[in-house]
């Protein structure tokens, strides 16, 4: 059976908890998408972790962590993050990395940081991790999959052939230094050593596990809207942030996927550029960031302040239908708890006609927030681990999402930590 664990929002809705949660009773955990331009925190016995290219199951010693084929892969960024968590006493994970995953190249990096420097203000708020350049040299095909590391003949006049074409660009666009071939070589030959343990079919190895029944538990980073079909498109991330897109980034059929676990915050969060209805700010804003998560709201892989906002309703709604979800875990409700009344964005005002369905990004820019306000149930709600036990008004308020969001919430979690969760 594969299930697949994904946000409904703009990222930052806490899936690496419910990752890391699900990965007991998980035997392969796969990450399909993105690179390490986003973290997970996770908080276990083994101390606090911020992971940004392994999955969330690597803290247990019966699971297989995969890097799928659909992930940007930076090679020494993996074998660091590897050797981070095994130096702070987790037993080393076993890992599979597909031959068929892209590498980060040094250059993405660079080209990253050059775009953003020569957009200056109309820049998209990247990471600076490389995704963009990669993702688009992946769909130009002039991109490097792992099996070619070892391809000595194959990759040498690769290297020189793309390098003609970004040496123009670095020197006539960006007016930067240019990239010599044979130091690039050189670069890659140290990756392939790096990454040589690893390698495998990894689509093989997941027909196989389907076929003995084993369970597969997919892991996407981000949420709905930072996707660039169904996201507040360009503000968007590069790779599909779908669990459809699940199939194709790990290899396995699409029928497979039988549970699509969809993130959901009790607020709203984004890090980066981009339209946000039901954005706050000021002290309002501050006070929510700082009561936020188990660290305050600050981004897991840049460490920015996030952009915070009520509860959105639309956009919620909108991310759990896109992502075809089948059950919601709602995420950081214990944060609420100092509030006297909780407005939640039910519609959108746009050019006078309230609209419950999330628009296209050039409406979304006109579009005002259209509150209802519920009653707040004032008192600290962790520790508590049966719904029962929650405040009326608290119960209330998951109710009203739920019923808001059209989607069965099937656990609510309360605190950073692992166990703290509650199962509806």
């Amino acid at each position: 059976m594969v299930r697949a664990i994904v946000g409904a929002n703009w990222g930052d809705e806490g899936k690496g908890k419910i990752t890391d949660m699900l990965g007991e009773t998980s035997d392969v955990i796969v990450r399909f998408q993105g690179g390490s331009n986003a973290g997970h925190t996770i908080i276990n016995e083994y101390g606090k972790f911020a992971l940004h290219l392994l999955p969330s199951g690597v803290f247990y010693g019966h699971t297989t962590s995969i890097i799928g084929n659909g992930v940007a892969l930076n090679i020494p960024y993996l074998c660091r993050e590897i050797q981070g968590i095994v130096d702070r006493g987790v037993p080393k994970p076993r890992i599979l990395v597909s031959d068929r995953a892209q590498i980060m190249m040094p250059y993405h990096i660079l080209f990253d940081e050059y775009e953003e420097e020569r957009l200056g203000k109309k820049s998209f708020g990247s990471t600076k991790s490389g995704i963009a350049p990669f993702y688009s040299d992946k769909y130009a095909k002039t991109g490097f999959q792992v099996s070619e590391l070892f391809d000595e003949a194959l990759l040498k006049e690769k290297v020189e052939r793309v390098l003609e074409q970004k040496n123009i660009l670095l020197e006539h666009m960006y007016h930067k230094p240019k990239l010599d071939p044979a130091e690039l070589y050189q670069t890659l030959m140290g990756y392939r050593d790096m990454v040589k343990p690893y390698v495998a079919d990894t689509a093989l190895y997941l027909h196989d596990a389907l076929k003995e029944g084993k369970t597969v538990l997919l892991e996407g980073q981000l949420g709905t809207l930072k996707d660039p079909d169904f996201g507040i498109y360009p503000m968007v991330t590069s790779s599909s942030t779908l669990a459809a897109y699940g199939a194709i980034g790990a290899g396995i059929p699409p029928y497979e996927i039988k549970d699509i676990i969809c993130v959901v915050k009790a607020y709203s969060s984004a890090v980066g550029a981009g339209e946000f209805v039901s954005e706050i700010f000021g002290e309002e804003a501050d006070e929510l960031r700082r009561r936020g998560g188990d660290a305050g709201e600050f981004g897991a892989t840049t460490g920015r302040p996030r952009r915070m906002g009520w509860f959105d309703a639309v956009a919620s709604r909108y991310g759990c239908r896109m992502q075809g979800a089948t059950e919601v875990a709602l995420t950081v409700l214990d944060v609420l708890g100092y509030l006297d009344e909780l407005p939640v964005c039910v519609g959108y005002e746009i050019d006078g006609t309230v609209t419950k369905d999330f628009p296209v990004t050039a409406k979304l820019a006109k579009a005002k927030p259209v509150y209802e306000k519920l009653p707040g149930w004032k008192c600290d709600i962790r520790g508590i681990r049966s719904y029962g036990e929650l405040p009326e008004n608290c119960r209330g308020y998951i109710e009203f999402i739920e019923r808001e969001i059209g989607v069965p919430i099937t656990m609510v979690s309360n605190g950073p930590g692992r166990e703290e969760i509650i199962r509806r």
